[in-house]
């Protein structure tokens, strides 16, 4: 029986991340894709208007960082709230679930983070035996 079997009988879930047709894979993808996991990792510190958010998300484009937060919006991670007034001001912040899935990701981060210098030199190692890391396998 695979972990993931046994996760899954233990707690009877009805949802298969590894399962084609699971909507859970569409929102692991939005959680886990490069934009995602940063902006969620960015609203982890607070709430952020949306030009704030795109500079704290050094590098995400003004189109990207638009569909990163409908999707995330969507799933139900993400709160959008427009204030009336002029010129608009519009606030986004994560939700009780958004705030739970981004702790997740914040400990990934760190560990990466507190790790790099062991993958730094993996990745010598790596590219030393491979000839370099543009090498083709």
């Amino acid at each position: 029986m695979s972990i993931t079997q046994e996760h899954t009988e233990e707690q009877d879930l009805p949802y298969d991340v590894f399962s084609r047709a699971c909507p859970s894979r569409g929102t692991l993808e939005h959680v886990t894709g490069r934009w995602g996991a940063l902006t969620l990792g960015a609203l982890h510190e607070g709430s952020f208007r949306f030009n704030e958010l795109r500079r704290r998300v050094d590098g995400v484009s003004e189109k990207m960082l638009s569909q990163t937060l409908h999707a995330l919006e969507r799933d139900g991670l993400v709160h959008r709230e427009a204030q009336p007034s002029n010129p608009p001001r519009v606030d986004y912040e994560l939700t009780p679930l958004g705030r739970e899935v981004a702790g997740r990701l914040i400990a990934l981060i760190e560990c990466l983070e507190g790790r790099m210098d062991e993958v730094l030199a993996a990745r010598e190692r790596y590219d030393a035996r491979r000839g370099g890391p543009d090498a083709r396998a």
